[in-house]
């Protein structure tokens, strides 16, 4: 049931299904007051959720540092999260990546180099639909391709969210007791709820934060006035995070 409300609840975190219901109320209100005020509302807030300079202050402030390749230690592997790949996606003969396609390749990087002994990928699906593939699957091809050893990948392939990533990945860990030092991959907006996950489940891990969705502070009038549509965009997701991070905490997840 939480997996169904939780795949529900993102359509109604949406800054634009806000702005239309703004838009559709100051059209059909028979109070000409009201109307003037919703469509004020609705500009304002068309106006506030496309700028490119507020929503990159707002991430700046969300997303943890990150951490030079060159820094990190020696682990045992490397925990690696899904969610980026598109299973309902034709030709199933390969994978399709949607964004969050650092997660494994930086995996990659960082087992070519010598830092991480072996790669844990950790995801069933996240969707509502029968796929052809288990994410999990689908990132360890290209990790096969990109030549690492079959033998150093292990897959995790039950879970459908990162409290689950987190749950299933300690069972398989506690197979392997040769796994005791880990570093946790995930999107960096993403690392706060999975750590916390990690934590919670009893299993320690180093963070990684990857596929970093900011740039540079900028002043120039692109991002101070232009309105952008990626920016409506980036709204909705980290909105749809923070309502993460909170129904977590909330049912104790994280």
């Amino acid at each position: 049931m939480f997996f169904v409300l939780s795949k529900t609840l993102q359509y109604l975190v949406m800054p634009l299904l806000w702005i239309v219901a703004l838009l559709g109320f100051g059209l059909i209100s028979k109070k000409q007051a009201r109307n003037r005020k919703a469509l004020w509302l609705a500009v304002a807030a068309l106006l506030f959720f496309t700028n490119p300079f507020l929503i990159n202050e707002v991430w700046l402030a969300w997303e943890p540092e990150p951490v030079l390749m060159q820094e990190v230690p020696h682990y045992d592997a490397a925990v690696v999260l899904t969610g980026v790949t598109r299973g309902d996606k034709s030709p199933h003969d390969r994978t399709h990546y949607g964004e969050g396609s650092e997660r494994i390749l930086d995996a990659i990087q960082l087992y070519k180099m010598g830092k991480v002994r072996k790669i844990i990928i950790s995801g069933g699906s996240g969707s509502l639909q029968e796929v052809v593939n288990t994410e999990a699957h689908d990132l360890q091809q290209t990790a096969l391709y990109a030549g690492v050893p079959a033998q150093d990948i292990l897959l995790e392939e039950q879970s459908r969210n990162t409290r689950e990533n987190a749950r299933f990945t300690k069972e398989l860990v506690q197979q392997q007791p040769r796994l005791q030092r880990l570093l946790l991959l995930t999107s960096a907006f993403h690392m706060r709820r999975a750590a916390g996950c990690f934590a919670k489940a009893g299993l320690a891990v180093a963070t990684f934060p990857v596929d970093f969705q900011t740039h540079d502070r900028s002043f120039t009038p692109d991002d101070l006035l232009v309105p952008s549509a990626e920016a409506l965009y980036k709204w909705e997701k980290i909105i749809h995070e923070w309502v993460g991070v909170i129904t977590y905490k909330l049912l104790g997840y994280a």
